[in-house]
C-alpha cells in the first residue's frame, strides 16, 4: 500500500496523495463519498488514476483509523 501513497510536505502542505501525482486521498474519498463511481472518478476526474489507486486510498484510510486510539469522555450521572 505505501508505494501508492505519498506525503510530502512540498505537495498540498503534506497531505497523503496518490503517488506520483498531486491528487490526495482526501479528494479520492470525499468523491466516493458522494457516491461516484471508480470509474465515474478516473473518467470524469483523475483520467491518470487506476482502479487500484482507488482502493488504495480506502485502505489507506482503514490503516488509520485501525491504529487511531479512541478514549470516550464518559458523563458523570
Amino acid at each position: 500500500m505505501l508505494e501508492r501513497i505519498s506525503v510530502n510536505p512540498n505537495i498540498h502542505f503534506g497531505k497523503p496523495c496518490v503517488a506520483g501525482t498531486r491528487i490526495p486521498v482526501e479528494n479520492v474519498l470525499e468523491l466516493l463519498r458522494e457516491g461516484l463511481s471508480f470509474e465515474q472518478i478516473i473518467q470524469d476526474y483523475y483520467p491518470e488514476l487506476q482502479v487500484e489507486d482507488i482502493r488504495t486510498c480506502i485502505q489507506y484510510a482503514i490503516a488509520l483509523i485501525e491504529a487511531e486510539e479512541i478514549h470516550l469522555a464518559v458523563e458523570p450521572k
